[in-house]
């Protein structure tokens, strides 16, 4: 899920507001500033790799203001990725508490909160950012969504959340992938064909979309292009598993 970037803007007007209003004014509006650039510092840090840093800086950001949404969801998703669960849910529920109305933070909750179960409260979030007029993306609330919704073993939930998202954005990868693994998980072997063909024309193959081809026209009784998508693995992705699997399929021929 993506993370925006803090951006701080200074000018003269807001510096002669903060001298007029005096020094106490002047220290508080440091403050959230210093609370802002700590969270942006932590987001960078956490994109390095580096977590222990972004715990620090992230900690330090809350103790100088813990009152905005966005620093709550940074630090809901630096512990998520430092595997604190407990701290991480306890930040995106106050995130989003103070940001009920901020679809980004909403999309952000609503990812961790359908990772680990909570699929009915994750799917409420994504749809309250998805017809948020605020909101960019939309298609991708409701790509979330769905795979919320499979995920909870709802397939068809799920694919009208992804034909929402398609409605959306026709070339939304992820929503055509998930159409084509469903339609082939319910021997609808045409129809995942087609979605595969769609998502191929807008995204990049990887080993496991090559190997979904392949089954998809075993599926269909075409060897021909089945074998085709083989090659292409072998060729493209030599010391991947599937290639691997492949070779393992060949040697247990008799």
């Amino acid at each position: 899920m993506s993370q925006r970037r803090f951006v701080l803007a200074v000018c003269a007007l807001a510096i002669a507001a903060v001298t007029w209003a005096g020094p106490a004014a002047a220290q508080s509006k440091n403050i959230e500033q210093a609370a802002v650039a700590n969270t942006e510092l932590a987001l960078a840090y956490m994109r390095e790799g580096n977590l222990a840093a972004a715990r620090d800086k992230i900690e330090k950001a809350l103790t100088q203001n813990s009152r905005t949404p966005r620093t709550q969801m940074a630090a809901g998703i630096i512990h998520d990725r430092l595997n604190n669960r407990r701290k991480a849910q306890t930040h995106f529920e106050q995130a989003v508490k103070l940001g009920k109305d901020d679809p980004d933070v909403l999309a952000n909750a609503a990812v961790y909160f359908c990772r680990y179960g909570d699929y009915k409260r994750g799917e409420q979030y994504l749809l309250q950012a998805a017809t948020s007029p605020l909101y960019r993306t939309p298609d991708v609330a409701y790509t979330n969504a769905g795979r919320c919704a499979r995920a909870n073993q709802r397939p068809q939930d799920a694919e009208q959340y992804f034909r929402r998202a398609l409605a959306t954005n026709p070339k939304q990868a992820e929503a055509l992938l998930q159409m084509a693994e469903m339609s082939l998980a319910a021997n609808n072997g045409l129809q995942a064909r087609a979605f595969l063909e769609r998502y191929t024309a807008v995204a990049t193959v990887t080993p496991s979309t090559l190997m979904l081809g392949r089954r998809i026209e075993m599926g269909l009784g075409d060897s021909t292009q089945a074998q085709r998508y083989a090659q292409r693995i072998k060729d493209e992705f030599p010391m991947s598993a599937e290639a691997g699997q492949l070779f393992d399929e060949e040697q247990a021929k008799p």
